[in-house]
């Protein structure tokens, strides 16, 4: 995954990052290794999960967990278990020299803090082989091997659109949390039916594990920081917002009394249905076409679409969009990595309790 030219050896064969002290582990033997000393001087251990391409989300991330931990392992791996055969994962970025740059980067910023009880000890990189000792069992929904599945809020939502995905990261996230053994863990909100899945699992198989949940970051003009916005190109990125503003509408209905599902949904619906109207009104070689997903007004806790919000605990509004392929594209035109493909778009938003 490494180039050649993006790690160094110490004398006693360490891999390490250039110009840092972040170990580059390889392999689960080589991490349990790192962790034992650890658990035995009593320092916490906190896991930050990415499949690599970096952005500010993740970053955001890694400072939290030095904030409040003596050591940070920063996984990258792409889990081939959350794709679905149709799925993007030939294109997937792959950006192994960017990040491992942006974590020295950080480190020293984060050295250079006296506000934090930690940095970056480890970075966990392993192969695929490392991860499913049994062989990669598939991606198919009916795929033979060892899976961990969280149902029924694994069904829903993003699981009934992608139907192994959850599997697949509740898989993963098992196998990492057994290997690197953290005191805590750290997501971001953006994909919040994950953090639910997730706290789920640590509940459930009563993991002794402390599941932290940062806020999205987002761009400034409100698009949530995703891995997959490198393949928008310059004419989608400017209609991706469209998800964004529509949950705020959904959001500002709900904050000026609505409670009614046709009331608050509604409102993300009707925007989203302008904004197409408006981009179809367009010449074919300026438009952007976007398919809606789904528009959801959910429990807190189950992800259970509700008919109506109980002010006293509040709800998750979350969706997703496709953004379609550009259609006549012009000469020279910036079309996104990998020419861009269709994009995925996810996003919610927390409606909090009111008095």
């Amino acid at each position: 995954m490494a180039s050649s030219c993006s790690s160094s050896l110490s004398a006693g064969g360490l891999e390490k990052l250039p110009a840092s002290s972040i170990r580059v582990l390889r392999s689960v033997d080589a991490l349990r290794r790192w962790r034992r000393p650890h658990t035995l001087d009593q320092r916490s251990v906190a896991l930050v999960p990415t499949m690599g391409a970096l952005h500010e989300g993740h970053l955001s991330l890694i400072r939290a967990a030095a904030r409040e931990n003596h050591h940070v392992v920063v996984s990258v791996y792409v889990n081939p278990a959350q794709f679905g055969i149709r799925e993007d994962l030939a294109s997937y970025p792959v950006t192994w020299d960017a990040d491992v740059a942006e974590l020295v980067r950080l480190d020293r910023e984060l050295a250079d803090d006296g506000h934090n009880l930690g940095r970056i000890s480890a970075v966990f990189a392993p192969t695929t082989a490392d991860m499913y000792p049994a062989g990669f069992p598939g991606q198919e929904v009916d795929s033979k091997g060892s899976f961990v599945t969280i149902t029924p809020v694994g069904e829903l939502l993003e699981g009934k659109t992608r139907p192994t995905f959850f599997r697949g990261v509740a898989t993963v996230c098992m196998k990492l949390f057994n290997i690197v053994q953290p005191d805590r863990v750290y997501f971001g909100q953006k994909d919040v039916q994950q953090t639910v899945v997730i706290k789920s699992m640590v509940r459930d198989f009563m993991l002794p594990i402390e599941v932290v949940i940062g806020p999205t970051t987002r761009a400034d003009d409100g698009l949530a920081l995703s891995s997959r916005n490198v393949y928008l190109g310059e004419r989608r990125r400017s209609v991706a917002t469209v998800l964004s503003k529509a949950l705020r509408a959904a959001e500002e209905a709900y904050k000026s009394g609505g409670r009614d599902r046709a009331v608050v949904r509604g409102a993300a619906v009707k925007l989203l249905d302008d904004a197409l109207a408006t981009q179809m009104a367009l010449a074919p070689e300026k438009r952007v076409q976007f398919e809606v997903d789904y528009i959801s007004l959910a429990d807190p806790d189950t992800m259970e679409e509700l008919k109506a919000v109980d002010p006293a605990r509040g709800g998750i509004l979350s969706g997703a969009v496709k953004m379609l392929p550009v259609e006549a594209p012009q000469e020279g035109e910036d079309l996104g990595h990998s020419g861009g493909p269709a994009v995925r778009l996810i996003d919610n938003i927390i409606l909090k309790p009111v008095a």
